[in-house]
């Protein structure tokens, strides 16, 4: 793990310490580095997956999620 120096704007973290109950700027800043990547990774994957017909009725649907 490495040192950084980096100039953020402290009303930003500040209402992010705030928001998330977290107690250190490291942790929020991590947590908002991780939220990134997740939403990233998130868009990619549904660019590479496209939209695809599903042929199910309702009902069929319903039985298999009622079957988990």
């Amino acid at each position: 793990m490495g040192k950084t120096t980096v100039l953020i704007d402290e009303v930003l973290v500040k209402e992010a310490l705030r928001a998330t109950n977290l107690k250190t700027k490291k942790s929020v800043i991590e947590m908002g580095l991780k939220e990134l990547l997740r939403m990233k990774t998130r868009e990619l994957l549904r660019r590479e997956l496209g939209t695809f017909d599903v042929d199910l009725s309702l009902e069929e649907l319903n039985r298999k999620r009622s079957e988990k």
